[in-house]
C-alpha cells in the first residue's frame, strides 16, 4: 500500500509519466515528418529552377515581365 499511494514512484505518477511519454512521441513523430519535408522542399531549391520560380511567385509575389499579378484576400470576419 505504501508504494501503491506514498512512494516517490507512486501509481498516479506513473499514469502522468505514460500520457507525457504518449505525447512525447507523438510530437517527435510530428517534428520527423516536419523534418523530411523541409529536407526535400531544400533539395528541391537547390536543385529545381521549376521550385525556385514556384517558391518566389508564391512567397515574394514576384511576376514575369509580361504578366499582371491579382491577390486575392479572404474577407474578414465581423
Amino acid at each position: 500500500m505504501w508504494m501503491f499511494f506514498f512512494d516517490h514512484n507512486d501509481f498516479f505518477t506513473q499514469l502522468e509519466r505514460r500520457s507525457e511519454l504518449k505525447e512525447l512521441k507523438q510530437s517527435k513523430q510530428y517534428y520527423e515528418k516536419q523534418i523530411a519535408e523541409n529536407r526535400k522542399f531544400s533539395n528541391d531549391l537547390q536543385f529545381n529552377a521549376s521550385a525556385i520560380e514556384k517558391y518566389a511567385r508564391e512567397k515574394y509575389m514576384m511576376k514575369r515581365d509580361n504578366e499582371d499579378l491579382f491577390i486575392i484576400q479572404p474577407l474578414e470576419k465581423k
